[in-house]
């Protein structure tokens, strides 16, 4: 039962601390990206692309080869479909536009208590199952009576733990983003605008 306790707490642990050190760690530098070289193309039509995304190069130019794209949303919010309906929106009205998804993340406090999450998760589930033992372990010679009411219905409470860990670790960890940018120009941003790019009413 030793070995099992030991399990149960060291694992959370090992997996917190190397969580810790890649939240810190400094990100993988980007690849070099070389755009195709310009070439001149008719205006097309832009039927089906949202108004509200007034790229810069658009009224001048025009978007498209040689351009960039880049669609930051959040991915533990669900946000993946709307990203990649409007990639192939943008990618069929301008032929050539490098369009780029990515995960807009939490800020760093709230990642590091998603982080956490797991560890208390894993440690309630522990007392639950072996609380006897592990209470002497911390010099508590009797369990409080919260441990008891636990223990009378385990199985309903490692549930309920397992649920309600697993929705704060989704809430912490999503930051409610949808932003697009073109060529690092920050056009459309729903942490601003409080909506998903649209057509202007």
């Amino acid at each position: 039962m030793d070995r099992v306790q030991l399990i149960l707490l060291g694992l959370p642990l090992f997996l917190f601390c190397s969580d810790l050190f890649n939240l810190f760690a400094p990100p993988p530098p980007k690849s070099q990206h070389h755009p195709p070289p310009s070439i001149s193309h008719p205006q097309r039509s832009t039927v089906g692309v949202p108004e509200t995304l007034d790229f810069p190069s658009q009224k001048s130019s025009g978007v498209g080869y040689g351009n960039t794209v880049e669609i930051n949303f959040c991915v533990s919010c669900s946000y993946k479909g709307s990203a990649v309906n409007m990639k192939k929106m943008l990618e069929t009205a301008f032929p050539g536009l490098d369009v780029i998804l990515a995960n807009y993340p939490a800020p760093a406090p709230k990642r590091l208590l998603a982080k956490v999450v797991p560890v208390v998760q894993m440690g309630v589930i522990g007392i639950i199952m072996g609380g006897e033992h592990i209470f002497p372990m911390i010099g508590i010679t009797q369990p409080p009576a919260w441990y008891y009411s636990l223990r009378g219905n385990r199985f309903g409470s490692m549930a309920s733990t397992w649920i309600i860990g697993n929705f704060l670790q989704s809430f912490l960890q999503s930051s409610g983003a949808f932003e697009v940018s073109c060529n690092g120009e920050l056009v459309f941003s729903k942490l601003k605008e409080g909506r998903f790019p649209g057509r202007s009413s």
